[in-house]
């Protein structure tokens, strides 16, 4: 059993820690929203995402690995200069807002436990995350992140040390309840930006690229995407996308039992939620809730600035990569340090965290689409190359993924205006 774990942790990668990264401190305070504000009504949202969350990563690990190269220089070679511009210029704005959604919530997270001012634990954070990623190689920073993807099973401990009713839970997920009444459509649209976020998508496929460029195994296959390689990537993302959905669904059902079911229907950060729970749920919930904010912004944060990294230097065609040292790749490492400067400043705003929480889920709704018919684009088969080598039904979960997020923001926009 315990040689079994060991070979499948060897495996996680990649898809692990994008996974988890999509549970960051923002994302927790959108699913803590929705389970004060509707009880458990929401709780199917986490199963309809998953596969479509675990196929569209499919994809993006496939095109890194089989062209090392991440999505930005391969959607480059499919779609105008301009339209890719926009698209990464959105990607940096809305990641921007999300690292500053975060670390408020780390900085809010530190002060419920220990004091003091959260301001300051929010720049700390910022500084201490930027000065990880920049001074850490990527093979020895990759094993980091994936043990810190340890913090979010806090969420589930935090949900069996209450009394939940599950029969109850049961039947809001598999019957599910939605409506069109506008509130419920904003939070609906939410979880959705939420968990297929693009940023997930440049990580994940930057990642594998770093993976395809390391990995001795590739010799083997010419650097192709070989059965063994999809079935490696497939385990792996599968795993990450479980985590992710199944820590969110926790996260749900255990503000709906303890905040919905007192009459606590408003939550506005991650933090906020945590405190909520002390006086219901006691303080050992409270303790793993506050904790799990701290450490699943570790995590994210390096991903969200890695991310916009990685898809403007492609864009540039500067040199960048985790794995090489700040003075190979001047201009990569200077995107690491504004995207994480600038949202680590905008905390200094005073700027309502829902607001950063919509706004976000808005971008990344918008830009979502866009992205995902690109990126199925750049797997599909053109004239004179054969595209990525992916099971039709990958692709098809894909092409519905596009379509689910369009869905998602015209109803988002019918919400607005009707």
């Amino acid at each position: 059993m315990k040689e079994s774990f060991r070979r499948l942790w060897r495996v996680l990668g990649p898809g692990l820690v994008t996974g988890a990264a999509d549970d960051d401190p923002s994302g927790i305070a959108t699913y803590s929203q929705a389970g004060a504000q509707f009880g458990y009504a929401l709780t199917w949202t986490m199963f309809l995402t998953l596969p479509f969350m675990a196929a569209i990563q499919i994809i993006s690990a496939s095109v890194g690995w089989e062209t090392r190269a991440g999505l930005s220089r391969n959607i480059a070679q499919r779609l105008p200069r301009a339209v890719l511009l926009g698209l990464v210029g959105l990607l940096v704005i809305a990641n921007t807002i999300n690292i500053a959604a975060d670390l408020a919530a780390m900085g809010e997270g530190l002060k419920l436990v220990i004091g003091g001012p959260a301001l300051t634990y929010a720049l700390c954070f910022g500084v201490a995350g930027l000065v990880a990623e920049v001074a850490i190689p990527y093979h020895t920073y990759a094993g980091y992140l994936k043990f810190l993807t340890v913090v979010l099973f806090a969420y589930v401990a935090a949900a069996f040390s209450i009394q939940i009713p599950w029969a109850s839970v049961l039947k809001s997920t598999v019957l599910p309840h939605a409506s069109l009444d506008r509130d419920m459509l904003l939070t609906i649209v939410a979880l959705f930006g939420t968990t297929i976020s693009p940023y997930l998508f440049f990580w994940q496929a930057s990642q594998e690229a770093e993976e395809s460029r390391l990995s001795h195994r590739h010799k083997a296959t010419r650097y192709k995407l070989s059965a063994a390689a999809l079935r490696h990537i497939s385990v792996d993302t599968w795993t990450g996308m479980a985590v992710s959905n199944i820590v969110a669904f926790f996260i749900i059902v255990t503000t709906a039992t303890t905040l919905h079911a007192h009459g606590v229907t408003k939550i506005d950060t991650a933090a906020q939620a945590a405190e909520a729970l002390r006086p219901i749920a006691g303080a050992f919930t409270f303790a793993l809730f506050a904790a799990g904010i701290i450490g699943t912004g570790l995590l994210a944060v390096p991903v969200l600035a890695g991310s916009a990294a990685y898809a403007v230097a492609e864009s540039f065609r500067m040199p960048g990569s985790l794995e090489l040292p700040a003075s190979r790749a001047i201009g990569f490492y200077a995107i690491v340090t504004a995207a994480t400067l600038s949202g680590a400043g905008l905390t200094l705003t005073k700027l309502d965290p829902i607001a950063m929480l919509f706004w976000t889920a808005v971008i990344n709704g918008f830009i979502a689409v866009p992205i995902l018919v690109a990126m199925m684009l750049v797997v599909s088969k053109k004239k004179g190359s054969a595209g990525i080598p992916l099971p039709q039904w990958v692709k098809a979960l894909g092409w519905l993924a596009a379509t689910l997020m369009a869905i998602a923001v015209a109803l988002l926009l019918w919400s607005q205006f009707a």
